[in-house]
């Protein structure tokens, strides 16, 4: 399944809409999503599975491009 996840580049940076950035990455549940970033020093916002239209609109776009962990 294709996970958006919307997070902040720095843990620290407090939650600001104009900061916040995307990716599309691909797991089987939330927590594998968390597992994968943990690396990473992302603030993650929120994470919402992708599918359907919903999928289908998202890889239209431009900066659709599915991260490896």
């Amino acid at each position: 399944m294709i996970f958006k996840v919307f997070f902040q580049e720095n843990y620290t940076q407090a939650p600001v809409r104009e900061r916040t950035n995307s990716l599309y990455i691909e797991a089987e549940s939330v927590s594998d999503v968390r597992a994968k970033l943990i690396e990473h020093p992302y603030n993650i916002e929120y994470i919402t599975p992708l599918t359907g239209s919903f999928l289908e609109y998202e890889q239209q776009r431009d900066g659709y491009k599915v991260v490896n962990g």
